[in-house]
């Protein structure tokens, strides 16, 4: 019950910090996680639990995520349990509204990642527009360092616009490797031993192309990686 209590005052003090964060924010990428509930802490699904309250991400967490009856979960957040499964209710409408509409192999994703990463830093533009979805968003995180923009990009136009200015921009020796991180296919891009940023994509279940990018610059995110 006092870890539940602590673990909500830190995210509700979290949520006051990222007030005033530069642009958009995205969890922090980490691999090697033992969790088998890989949807759980996928990075499309860590971005839809920060859209709850840390209320309903408690409730939502402990319940739903790791079955614990709602009796003690009310214990633990020192509400009713009746309270409890209303805050439940209402954290399960606001995940199936948020979360992915449908999911696609791994194995498809990762390949998928190494063709967008090979056009990215090869400069190829005609590769990348043959992977973008029509209505592609991409999210890039870096809290105001470097060029990336402080708003989500929407469309075709403006993400290849983006990647197009980048090639100039990375280092001699930039490089790319396949990697898993929050129980998922992604990409890290580097130059050297320095880690340049992660890379992370929602694919069309229908055409297989990218339908979002969550692109992790923040220098402070990296670190672990």
């Amino acid at each position: 019950m006092t870890v539940t209590r602590v673990a909500i005052d830190h995210l509700r003090r979290a949520k006051v910090r990222r007030a005033a964060y530069v642009g958009p924010w995205l969890p922090e990428p980490h691999a090697g996680t033992r969790l088998e509930l890989a949807e759980s802490v996928s990075m499309a699904m860590l971005v839809v639990l920060e859209s709850l309250s840390p209320l309903e991400r408690a409730v939502f967490v402990l319940r739903d995520v790791f079955d614990v009856g709602y009796a003690e979960v009310a214990v633990a957040v020192d509400r009713s349990p009746e309270a409890v499964r209303q805050v439940a209710h209402r954290a399960r409408a606001h995940v199936r509204e948020r979360r992915r509409r449908y999911e696609v192999d791994d194995l498809v994703r990762g390949q998928v990642t190494g063709r967008f990463l090979a056009a990215c830093v090869g400069g190829d533009l005609a590769g990348l527009l043959e992977l973008l979805a029509p209505d592609v968003v991409m999210w890039a995180d870096s809290n105001g360092s470097g060029e990336m923009p402080r708003v989500p990009l929407h469309g075709v136009a403006d993400v290849v616009a983006f990647f197009a200015r980048s090639v100039a921009l990375y280092p001699p020796g930039t490089t790319y490797r396949l990697v898993r991180l929050n129980g998922a296919a992604a990409a890290v891009l580097s130059a050297g031993s320095e880690v340049l940023a992660v890379v992370d994509l929602d694919l069309d279940a229908d055409s297989q192309r990218i339908a979002g990018i969550r692109l992790v610059r923040n220098p402070e995110k990296l670190t672990r990686i």
